[in-house]
C-alpha cells in the first residue's frame, strides 16, 4: 500500500535553463483554469463554466524556468502561448546593431507568445527576471476548441487586442512623453497590475534592472537613476535600489496626467 502511494505521487516541478527548456516534455498540470487563482486574470476570464471546462480538457503543460532563461527566443517557430504562473519575465528583440530593445513586461496571469500570431514565428524573445512557472497552451488544440465557442473567440480577439495597445502604448511613451512623464507612467502601470493581483498598490519590489527600464522607455541607464532620484527629492517615492514606496500617488499620477490630458 506505502509503495503504490509513493507510485501515485505526481512527479515535482524542476527547474530547467535555457538549453533544456525547448526539448523539455511539459509536466502535466496539476491545477486546471477552473480552479487556477489567477482565472480572473488570465484565460479564463470573463467564460462561462461550460467554456472554461473545455479549457480543462486541453493538454496544457507547466514549467519552471530559472531567473535568465529564454522561453522561447526571436524567430522560433509558433506552437505555444504561455501563460505566466509566477514570476516575471521581459520581452526583448535584437536591433541591427545587436543591442537589446525591451519591449514588454509580463506579470502572473498575463499571456506571452502572441507575437508569433501573425507570421507563425515570435517576433521577440522572452526571458525569465526570476524564478517564474509558466502554462504551455498548444495554440493549435486551443484554436480547435475556439472554433466551437464564441465566448473563446472573443477572448482571443481581446488577448491579441491587448497587444496592439501595449505596442500603441509604447509609441505614446517613447514618441509624446519626457523622462519623468515615461517613468511616473511606468510606475503607475506596475501599480496598477500589482493592485489587480492583490498586492500592495504602493509598495512593490521592481524585478527589471535600471538598464531594462531605460531599453523599454527609451532612456539611457543615466536618465533613469536622475528620474528616480527627482522623484525622491520631491518626496513622490522612497527608492531602496528596486524596492519602490510610492508616497504621494495622486502627485505621482498628475505628473503622467500633465500629458495625456
Amino acid at each position: 500500500m506505502h509503495t503504490a502511494t509513493l507510485e501515485n505521487r505526481p512527479s515535482p516541478l524542476k527547474f530547467v535553463s535555457s538549453r533544456e527548456l525547448h526539448g523539455a516534455a511539459p509536466v502535466p498540470l496539476q491545477t486546471q483554469c477552473s480552479t487556477c487563482h489567477l482565472k480572473d486574470l488570465c484565460l479564463p476570464c470573463g467564460l462561462a463554466t461550460n467554456d472554461v471546462e473545455r479549457l480543462d480538457g486541453l493538454q496544457f503543460g507547466r514549467r519552471k524556468v530559472k531567473a535568465g532563461a529564454t522561453l522561447y527566443r526571436e524567430g522560433d517557430g509558433f506552437h505555444h502561448i504561455y501563460a505566466v504562473r509566477s514570476g516575471t519575465f521581459k520581452s526583448s528583440l535584437t536591433l541591427a546593431d545587436g543591442r537589446e530593445q525591451v519591449s514588454g513586461f509580463h506579470m502572473a496571469g498575463e499571456l506571452m507568445g502572441l507575437d508569433a500570431l501573425a507570421q507563425g514565428r515570435h517576433a521577440s524573445s522572452a526571458t525569465a527576471l526570476e524564478d517564474a512557472e509558466i502554462c504551455s497552451i498548444p495554440y493549435g488544440q486551443l484554436a480547435e476548441v475556439s472554433a466551437a465557442s464564441t465566448s473563446l473567440q472573443m477572448v482571443m480577439g481581446r488577448m491579441m487586442s491587448r497587444e496592439i495597445v501595449r505596442e500603441h502604448s509604447l509609441m505614446v511613451l517613447l514618441g509624446s512623453m519626457n523622462a519623468e512623464e515615461r517613468l511616473a507612467a511606468f510606475l503607475l502601470n506596475i501599480s496598477q497590475r500589482m493592485k489587480a493581483r492583490g498586492y500592495s498598490s504602493s509598495e512593490f519590489h521592481l524585478r527589471m534592472t535600471r538598464a531594462e527600464i531605460g531599453s523599454y522607455l527609451g532612456m539611457k541607464l543615466e536618465t533613469v537613476s536622475r528620474t528616480f532620484s527627482a522623484f525622491q527629492q520631491q518626496g513622490l517615492l522612497e527608492v531602496d535600489k528596486r524596492h519602490i514606496r510610492i508616497l504621494d500617488l495622486q502627485a505621482l499620477t498628475r505628473t503622467f496626467e500633465q500629458r495625456v490630458q
